[in-house]
């Protein structure tokens, strides 16, 4: 499957907002300036369409998809009845190297990934290599008896302790307890601007 290889500090100076987990201050100094030999120069004010492509931007470099992947995601909600907003978190906080993240077996969604395609995550006890699985309620996710013993990964593990309301944690395992509402977290993007981009 395709991803994005180059530079993260690029992606996030970018969009402006530290979209990752790290926080150095070499990235936190340069944020307000885009990448590029012209960055430092005043930027010009974005049109409606120019909005609405920065949020979508912010979503996919959040979330690691690349476009074909995002639109999918959100073409599919669009077909349901329901709030679409709601739909939209929940498939993308829902994913395999997502639910990872968000239970503190890796220190970034890119480690996550890794993880994943590398087998050493099993779900209901059987290892899965897709990032893109979509994590059910009561799927018990673990991570494999060689990470088990990894004292790197025990480290991070120790040092996240709290999951968010949807989430329930039991040492190196994991489950879904309910699917996520908007409520249980804030996401760094307006999504009435991304619903309004792939209505165009």
């Amino acid at each position: 499957m395709a991803r994005y290889t180059g530079p993260k500090h690029r992606l996030l100076r970018k969009e402006g907002v530290n979209l990752s987990d790290k926080s150095s201050q070499s990235l936190l100094r340069r944020l307000n300036t885009p990448p590029g030999v012209h960055g430092k120069k005043r930027k010009r004010r974005l049109s409606e369409y120019g909005l609405q492509l920065r949020e979508k931007q912010k979503a996919k470099t959040t979330y690691g998809l690349l476009e074909k992947q995002f639109k999918k995601l959100v073409q599919t909600v669009r077909e349901k009845k329901g709030d679409t907003k709601e739909m939209i978190v929940s498939l993308l906080e829902t994913r395999l190297d997502n639910i990872i993240y968000r239970l503190g077996f890796a220190k970034t969604r890119y480690m996550s990934r890794q993880f994943v395609s590398h087998g050493h995550i099993l779900v209901n006890g059987k290892k899965l290599t897709i990032p893109s699985y979509q994590v059910k309620v009561d799927d018990v996710i673990s991570l494999s008896p060689k990470m088990q013993k990894n004292p790197k990964v025990l480290e991070i593990i120790e040092e996240k302790q709290e999951v968010l309301p949807f989430l329930k944690k039991q040492g190196i395992s994991g489950k879904l307890e309910r699917m996520p509402k908007k409520e249980d977290l804030q996401v760094p993007f307006d999504l009435q601007l991304i619903i309004e981009y792939y209505s165009r």
